[in-house]
């Protein structure tokens, strides 16, 4: 491994597609350079890919569902990426959760979906009309486990959505942004970076960079606020990326106490046996993918990480941690 690269290190946060964007350089003089150009593709995947815009090629191709629809090629690659999630997992990362995600009242960027409800604001989504129930009671619908295998795509523009389905890339989107980031803004830039996106995180390298050149230091918590407070755990990573997944951030209530991450075999919020799982995987989407998976496995989540033998760190329902396949013991921020 090559000997760490002295850097004068840059830093950037911001709000985007209904989270934090967390940047560092390795040139601080190119911080300004790379955080424009994420913004730019932030900017680009939210008008193609979000659930929350009307005028997004997401939503207009779920409103003509079972008919081909013209849409950006960016689009394409982020559909495309949701769909290896799912292959890989089995179906447990499931891009066509759509509806119950609407039915559950998540038809919004979650801030201002939790401030409609503490203030008694109508809650109807304007995203998808005709795909929630008009009973607020009725919460689910039927569960169709293999309908992702239906989704059609031409990486040239277009795409088509199944019948009865509803696409949320909820799940894969952002670490998709952060991996299309690390692989694209560093020759742009001219800088080596880290990207992290709510917690999804990718690194990126300039041609000729080794992995371990710089140690990326990354700080694993459950929830965005608690990043670099006492208690969080401090990893080291030099390639690829590190997601977490769970249970405890997006939350809000709807004829009871829910959560956005969907069981793909009932429709319904995860009763979770882990509530919170961090992986490491050859790019963002995968780590994504593994840790998303992993909740949804429940109990047997801890045995099919140490057989796959992938680096993770899980949080059981009561706060218990468990390392698996190498994760690091904890290194604590200190108080």
């Amino acid at each position: 491994m090559p000997a760490e690269k002295a850097a004068q290190y840059g830093t950037a946060r911001w709000n985007a597609l209904g989270t934090y964007a967390a940047l560092v350089v390795a040139d601080a003089e190119r911080l300004d350079a790379a955080r424009l150009a994420c913004e730019r593709i932030l900017a680009e995947i939210d008008r193609a890919a979000s659930r929350f815009r009307t005028d997004s090629d997401l939503a207009r191709a779920n409103r003509y569902a079972g008919q081909w629809v013209g849409v950006a090629p960016l689009l394409c690659r982020a559909l495309s990426a949701a769909v290896w999630a799912a292959d890989l997992t089995d179906g447990l990362v499931d891009p066509t959760l759509g509806r119950q995600l609407l039915a559950l009242g998540y038809d919004r960027d979650i801030e201002e979906l939790r401030r409609s409800m503490a203030t008694g604001q109508p809650v109807d989504s304007l995203i998808a009309p005709g795909l929630v129930s008009a009973n607020p009671a009725q919460t689910s619908y039927p569960v169709r486990t293999d309908a992702w295998r239906e989704i059609e795509i031409d990486p040239q523009g277009a795409v088509r959505v199944p019948n009865d389905v509803s696409l949320d890339l909820g799940a894969t989107g952002k670490a998709f942004a952060a991996d299309l980031i690390a692989e694209t803004v560093p020759a742009e830039a001219g800088t080596d970076l880290v990207i992290s996106l709510g917690g999804d995180i990718a690194v990126g390298l300039l041609p000729g960079t080794e992995p371990g050149t710089y140690p990326w230091r990354v700080s694993v918590t459950e929830l965005p606020e608690n990043v670099a407070t006492a208690g969080s755990e401090i990893v080291v990573i030099h390639e690829g990326g590190m997601a977490t997944s769970s249970v405890l951030a997006r939350r809000w209530w709807n004829e009871g106490d829910v959560h956005h991450l969907l069981d793909p075999r009932t429709g319904r919020p995860v009763d979770a046996a882990f509530r919170t799982v961090t992986a490491c995987g050859c790019s963002c989407v995968e780590a994504n993918a593994i840790s998303t998976s992993s909740i949804v496995r429940g109990s047997a989540a801890r045995a099919w990480l140490e057989a796959e033998d992938v680096a993770a760190r899980l949080v059981g329902a009561d706060g218990t941690v468990h390392r698996v396949a190498g994760w690091p013991e904890n290194v604590l921020v200190s108080a």
